[in-house]
């Protein structure tokens, strides 16, 4: 084995040669880029919530994971079904949702990396488990902040995790010191490294681009004499202290050690403000339980199995578009008509398999269809290409929208039916082979639509008679949503007539 000297590093060459090899072997959990897209989603100023929701829908395994847990027990308090992603962000919120993606998310990198080493799987695993008992303890908490509590203990460990996977002998090293020569194993890291794991911990999450509050969440917190006139902790602390405490608990019960887990809880208790044996309580319930975390995540088989399936329709297409509208009747009144034509684009974009799946709305100031929001095989710089003057062409469209009455065209490229699509169509879209347009139409007058269509990859797909009764019932819940939406903003209303 290489001499200890040869391996000691100062800060610099550590942080020089962790990302290094982070070149070379790429990045840990893999998710650089869905942590850059779902973070952006929870920051943004303007539609976060169908951000977050297309965010969502781009991986079709975090979907229905996501889906999964808005409807678990831990949510049942809010006593409704959630069968869209667009539903779960306005029930449950953008912040919530963008943890909980970020969670699963990450667990399926700590999943991959784990594949490598014993040492990297120990590591995850008590990572993990740490997240378990993060989310029981904020749920015994009258602080709502379950799912990031989650993210911040799993993300706890990433000093830990990043030094075993990509820096082995170093962390072989750090292991080999802490047992010759007795020494507390923060000691051994500042001996080898130069530096503590939670401050590579943070150095990577920046990189990451998370979120401040939760790279500052990435210290340790050590316990606090409890003293009754001191003030809660403030958030970012309060975060610190629960996943300090989750991940001891998960070391000391996945290491077996003799160290009491009940002294552990009761150190804290004062500090998280609950009852020790509260807190006890629930570390011991997400240690024996099987909990919502790990049910999201799918056995491997289940995920090859995913990745088979064939693209295009989905075989059950009548349920998911009849639970969509399920979930746009229930929020009729109660929900923006952004939001709620958010649920409507998703509930035809899901339940016809579409390749793409775009909301027009008529702006009446300009006298044109623009595009307002995509699902799919959208590029950012296609949206705003697509619109076209209102004024009436002999095209397909403007005959649905005149008609008022849905069009499904099945082969868009065939010689006869050219001359009935518009310029920017061909332009734009001529990709797809099959398409289908859905008019939004108040008081006689347009006011928009929703168009999806299926590329030439795709299987060939026909819109079935009840089908088509579900998407009548889609489009009357949407325009009454607008008009109701007029009656309440008359300036909106102008805007659109």
């Amino acid at each position: 084995m290489t001499k200890q000297e040869d391996l000691t590093l100062n800060p610099d060459k550590t942080i020089e040669l962790l990302l290094t090899r982070v070149r070379q072997r790429g990045d840990l959990p893999g998710f650089a880029k869905v942590v850059s897209a779902i973070v952006g989603a929870m920051q943004g100023e303007d539609d976060r919530e169908f951000s977050m929701t297309r965010t969502v829908l781009s991986d079709p395994a975090l979907t229905q994971r996501v889906l999964r847990l808005a409807n678990s027990a831990m949510y049942s308090a809010f006593g409704q079904s959630i069968n869209t992603v667009s539903k779960a962000v306005i029930v449950l919120g953008t912040e919530t949702i963008g943890h909980l993606a970020l969670g699963l998310k990450l667990i399926d990198g700590l999943s991959v990396a784990s594949l490598g080493t014993s040492t990297t799987r120990n590591e995850m695993e008590k990572a993990v488990l740490a997240g378990k008992i993060a989310r029981q303890v904020a749920s015994s908490s009258t602080r709502r902040d379950t799912e990031e509590a989650v993210v911040c203990s799993l993300l706890h460990s990433l000093g830990r995790l990043m030094v075993s996977f990509y820096l082995p002998e170093h962390w072989q090293q750090i292991q080999q010191d802490v047992t010759e020569n007795e020494r507390l194993e923060s000691e051994a890291v500042v001996a080898v490294l130069g530096l503590p794991l939670d401050e590579i911990g943070r150095l990577v999450a920046r990189r990451w681009g998370l979120p401040n509050e939760l790279v500052e969440s990435l210290k340790e917190m050590p316990p606090r004499v409890a003293d009754p006139d001191s003030d809660p902790l403030e958030h970012a602390d309060w975060l610190a202290a629960v996943s300090t405490m989750s991940t001891r608990c998960a070391t000391v019960l996945c290491e077996d050690r003799t160290a009491s887990v009940s002294e552990l809880t009761s150190n804290y208790a004062h500090m998280l403000g609950l009852d020790a044996s509260v807190l006890l309580a629930a570390v011991e319930s997400a240690h024996v339980a099987t909990e919502v975390v790990a049910e999201g995540a799918p056995k491997q088989e289940e995920s090859d199995t995913q990745l088979a399936l064939p693209l295009g329709k989905p075989a059950d297409s009548i349920n998911i578009l009849k639970r969509g509208v399920s979930d746009l009747r229930g929020d009729l009144i109660s929900t923006s008509t952004g939001q709620l034509m958010t649920v409507a684009l998703e509930t035809v974009f899901q339940g016809l398999g579409l390749s793409r799946a775009v909301a027009f709305l008529r702006n009446h100031e300009e006298s044109k269809y623009i595009a307002r929001m995509c699902f799919g095989e959208c590029m950012e710089e296609l949206l705003p290409r697509l619109s076209f003057n209102d004024a009436y062409q002999p095209d397909v469209f403007h005959a649905a929208l005149a008609n008022n009455k849905m069009i499904f065209v099945e082969d868009a490229l065939a010689p006869g039916f050219v001359s009935k699509l518009p310029r920017w169509w061909r332009e734009e879209m001529s990709s797809a082979r099959s398409f289908v347009i859905l008019p939004l139409m108040l008081n006689f007058h347009p006011v928009g639509f929703i168009y999806g269509d299926w590329d030439a990859s795709l299987p060939l797909s026909k819109i079935a008679p009840n089908e088509v009764a579900l998407l009548d019932d889609l489009r009357a819940i949407l325009v009454k949503a607008i008009e109701h939406r007029c009656h309440m903003d008359p300036v909106w209303a102008r805007a659109m007539h």
